[in-house]
């Protein structure tokens, strides 16, 4: 069965999950998370992360957190063979909604300057351009773009 006839879910990260988010991770990004990463992220009682499941195989997750107030993205990744199906936009979804019933006044995360396939992604769901952080990445060193998205009674 092609991956578009799968059902993907959402679910709260758990044990199981971790060593596929790894390898998730290993795919995605120049610096990968550890598997230790994830397991202190269970501990930690500010963290919210979601893993995007099809059947048994974690296919992406998003991470972050909620801490006074403010929510803050650590990571949005999802497998290169499962992108431009949706995953990402659901992830980010359940994340705004996790934020605006937690009463967060705004969600926040950065981005690659040179990403424009995700900050047209977080464009869509609201989020605005609000600073610019200098050489925020590494391998390669780049800038960040400050994406906020605000949960405002005027931008709910």
């Amino acid at each position: 069965m092609s991956n578009e006839n799968n059902y993907i879910y959402i679910e709260k990260m758990n044990v199981k999950h971790i060593p596929m988010l790894a390898e998730i991770e290993k795919a995605c990004f120049s610096k990968p998370w550890s598997e230790d990463g994830f397991l202190a992220e269970l501990n930690n009682d500010t963290a919210n992360f979601y893993t995007a499941m099809e059947g048994e195989k974690a296919v992406g997750y998003m991470g972050f957190y909620i801490i006074c107030g403010q929510g803050y993205v650590a990571n949005v990744a999802v497998l290169p063979s499962y992108r431009r199906k949706g995953i990402a936009c659901r992830l980010i979804e359940n994340a705004v909604q996790i934020c605006k019933n937690s009463g967060a006044e705004f969600l926040s995360l950065e981005v690659r300057v040179s990403n424009s396939a995700a900050v047209a992604l977080y464009e869509k769901y609201g989020f605005e351009k609000v600073g610019e952080r200098k050489n925020f990445y590494s391998a390669p060193v780049e800038n960040a773009y400050i994406m906020t998205k605000s949960f405002t009674e005027d931008n709910r």
